[in-house]
């Protein structure tokens, strides 16, 4: 079956995107960096973590909602969707995390994020070949010559090992998670200049489909999309949960300077209604919907459901994360 993914990549490739073929991926690999709060919460009772059986089964009604265009899982996860067919006879692009940093690294009671990023692969490409073509490397650069050095050999190896496969992958760059001796209103520039680095040096054959990385304000996105705009797709990730009205703005804001994709984990997986919350998405990207509106949506659903929301309505209308603020509608 043809791929949602695909389509629309051809499409923003060849100048004919369109609002509506906006790439959404619900990343579903938290088990990668986590342990037993990979998840998420229960929802009535947040102190104790729902099941991996859950975890599946919300995968599973992702992929056969037909609102997403990939699912992004562990390769662990990946083998028993695809034992089930899953991916069959959908348009949902399954996805695996290739490496797995130690930025991603949050098992309780660790310190690892007090710490630069270290390269680290557990994913043997052979092992997950039979099953899936696409996956997501991750790399941080930390202003540290030889760990950004070390981070660069690592990936120069995987680009070496994805030759010998029959496989695609993305490239997810991070901000650094600790002080690097730049200004912070001076990442965002840092952060694109590294990327624009690091894929110089590779041939069309060796480039990522598009990028995953922190929305950091209007000017950092369209800098970027604008620097080379038929060669590299950037998507946006999620980061914290936040407020829904978070949540809405980043994808409104993310679209219109110049992001076509949207990779989202706990906004997805810890939201009250995922469903809801992915079509009030595109009703937001697409511009059939303000953000406000969307909220307020999002909660007559919630009632509808009878579900209680963790956060009030008018709490959940406020933009709590500063990138934000500066161009909310």
């Amino acid at each position: 079956m043809k791929k949602t993914l695909d389509t629309k990549l051809d499409k923003i490739r060849n100048s004919k995107y369109q609002k509506t073929g906006f790439i959404i991926a619900d990343a579903k690999d938290g088990d990668m960096g986590g342990g037993v709060f990979a998840p998420g919460p229960m929802l009535k009772n947040p102190v104790q973590p729902k099941s991996y059986k859950s975890y599946l089964q919300a995968m599973r009604e992702m992929t056969n909602s037909g609102l997403i265009d990939i699912m992004l899982m562990s390769a662990s996860s990946a083998e028993i969707l695809n034992k089930e067919n899953i991916f069959q006879n959908s348009g949902v692009t399954p996805a695996v995390r290739f490496n797995d940093t130690t930025d991603i690294w949050g098992q309780r009671h660790s310190n690892y994020k007090e710490f630069a990023s270290k390269n680290f692969r557990t994913v043997h490409l052979s092992s997950v070949s039979p099953f899936i073509d696409l996956g997501l490397y991750s790399i941080t650069f930390s202003n540290d010559l030889e760990k950004d050095l070390e981070s660069l050999w690592g990936f120069r190896t995987f680009l070496e090992d994805l030759a010998n496969h029959d496989l695609r992958y993305f490239l997810e760059v991070f901000n650094p998670q600790i002080e690097i001796g730049i200004k912070e209103d001076q990442i965002p520039s840092y952060v694109n200049d590294c990327i624009l680095k690091c894929l110089a040096g590779l041939t069309s054959k060796e480039r990522p489909l598009f990028l995953k990385m922190p929305f950091n304000g209007p000017k950092a996105m369209e800098e970027l999309c604008n620097y080379h705009p038929e060669g590299l797709i950037v998507g946006v990730l999620g980061g914290g949960k936040g407020t829904t009205r978070d949540t809405f703005e980043l994808v409104r804001q993310s679209e219109k300077y110049g992001a076509r994709v949207a990779l989202f984990g706990r906004k997805i997986n810890l939201a009250e209604s995922p469903m809801n919350l992915v079509r009030l998405m595109r009703a937001v990207i697409e511009g059939t919907m303000q953000s406000m509106e969307a909220v307020k949506e999002y909660h007559a659903c919630l009632a509808q459901e009878g579900i209680l929301p963790k956060i009030p309505i008018d709490e959940d209308q406020k933009i709590t994360e500063n990138v934000l603020l500066d161009d909310a509608s």
